[in-house]
């Protein structure tokens, strides 16, 4: 980026971030985006939700500021958030939906995250960060260097060290980490974790860009089609294996490995129960590689979308070309009908038929067998009476999911996090297996996650009658 004068004029006039750090309003605007959406690590959110959470937040601020401090509605404000002027939210309907959506976009974020450089840190990590860009540069040269013995070399040094450290810790010399080191550690590996939330907008960001570059390409072709689908099956090559686009599949396959997984749940979980990092009183959740999981997921998904609406949107247009040709086809007839005896005397050529007929070999049906129905003279005979109890078709229970999320609320006021079998300890089943099974129906919830731990199990029981019941199944966590 160039720093010259008319360079930085444009981007204060014309780009979202800088424009949102200028707005009367920013305050307002930052606080409530980043409690919304930043925080709980939310992609989307739907309008009467966000307009609901935003009507809250005016009804305190004008209690403290006045009545005349934000006149307009919570509404007005997410579309004025959401216009093309500012550009600080991305308003659009889902498909079969009527009711529109907001997502947060990646100018506005990247405005966020540096204001929030702006607070005072704890203390400045420099020795973490040296260590880093040391590391990087020994991984470039070693990844890079091509002739064998240098590399060989390396490696036999990497040995050397490796047997040196582990003839000390038999020696009984181990080399810790005080806890101003294990602290700036943390700290940037906690500032590089929602750096890379943030990523997952920007990546999806720029998938729309090109799908909307397409869409423009597909409105203004003048060409053949082939020539068409090969420029615009380059251009996604062309995003696949760009710089972005391998990084990015890097990182989703290593994702998606569940040694990885597991690996990184237990280095978080040690981590986070060391008593220099319990003393930070960190916002980072131990389940952060799940939240990266999910915003991955999300934006493959969208990607997902975006070709399919694409391959709708080539469909509409060889419908276009195909109504096309109908309508030649229409103004070749009437020219025909024209040309009657009554208005053409000597050489004329009669047509039996002004209609050209189409009949494509890939239109026709198939051969289907026509099926006989076979009749049979069954003569129907007096049944017995039914004497089972209608009884137990009115004693039928059902499982009010609003107390169960109460209780699950209640429960995480004190706690992060609790299991399942904790939940029902405090307040046992009282209609069994039905109000267990609803338990795991509450996975789509705003005020709470619920995630499965594939590697533990847990017990739960409940008295059924006379007698007890159980059920074994993953351990079930509720966190915030």
């Amino acid at each position: 980026m160039s720093f010259d004068f008319f360079t930085l004029k444009t981007y204060r006039a014309n780009h979202p971030a800088w424009r949102l750090l200028c707005s009367d309003h920013a305050p307002l605007i930052v606080s409530f985006l980043h409690k919304s959406f930043i925080e709980p690590n939310e992609r989307l959110m739907e309008e009467s939700r966000l307009s609901e959470m935003l009507e809250d937040t005016l009804f305190q601020l004008r209690e403290q500021l006045g009545e005349k401090a934000f006149p307009k509605t919570a509404k007005e404000y997410l579309n004025d958030w959401a216009a093309t002027e500012n550009a600080w939210l991305r308003k659009f309907y889902k498909t079969g939906s009527d009711e529109a959506q907001f997502d947060l976009m990646p100018a506005t974020e990247k405005a966020i995250s540096w204001l929030n450089q702006l607070a005072s840190r704890q203390f400045v990590g420099t020795e973490s960060r040296l260590l880093t860009l040391f590391n990087l540069l020994k991984d470039i040269r070693q990844g890079s260097e091509l002739t064998p013995e240098k590399r060989i070399a390396e490696l036999e040094k990497q040995k050397y060290e490796i047997e040196q450290e582990i003839a000390k810790v038999r020696a009984g010399e181990l080399f810790l980490l005080d806890d101003t080191a294990v602290k700036e550690r943390f700290l940037q590996f906690s500032q590089g974790a929602k750096e890379l939330l943030s990523d997952f907008r920007e990546v999806e960001h720029n998938f729309r860009q090109l799908d909307t570059k397409v869409r423009r390409q597909i409105a203004l072709w003048e060409g053949s089609k082939g020539e068409l689908l090969a420029e615009i099956m380059g251009e996604r090559d062309a995003i696949s294996d760009s710089d972005q686009g391998r990084s990015f599949r890097a990182f989703w396959d290593f994702l998606l490995s569940q040694q990885r997984q597991q690996e990184f749940s237990e280095l978080l979980e040690h981590i986070l129960s060391l008593p220099a990092i319990r003393s930070l009183h960190s916002d980072l959740q131990q389940h952060i590689h799940y939240d990266w999981l999910e915003a991955g997921e999300h934006t493959q998904r969208t990607v997902a979308q975006l070709s399919q609406q694409l391959r709708h949107f080539l469909d509409d247009k060889a419908w276009l070309e195909n109504r096309r040709i109908m309508e030649i086809f229409r103004s070749i007839e009437s020219k025909v009908f024209e040309l009657s005896e009554d208005t053409i005397r000597g050489d004329a050529m009669n047509l039996n038929e002004a209609k050209i007929e189409l009949a494509l070999p890939m239109e026709r049906p198939l051969y289907a067998p026509v099926q006989k129905m076979q009749l049979e003279n069954t003569i129907l005979e007096l049944g017995a009476e039914n004497l089972a109890d209608a009884q137990a078709l009115f004693q039928q229970s059902r499982v009010d999911k609003t107390q169960l999320i109460q209780h699950i609320r209640q429960s995480l006021r004190t706690e992060s996090q609790i299991s399942l079998q904790k939940i029902i300890e405090n307040r046992p089943l009282e209609q069994g297996l039905a109000e267990l099974v609803s338990y795991l129906q509450l996975d789509q919830q705003p005020y709470f996650k619920l995630v499965i731990d594939e590697e533990h199990q847990e017990k739960i029981s409940w008295q059924s009658g006379n007698k007890i019941r159980n059920a074994v199944l993953p351990k079930i966590i509720f966190t915030k």
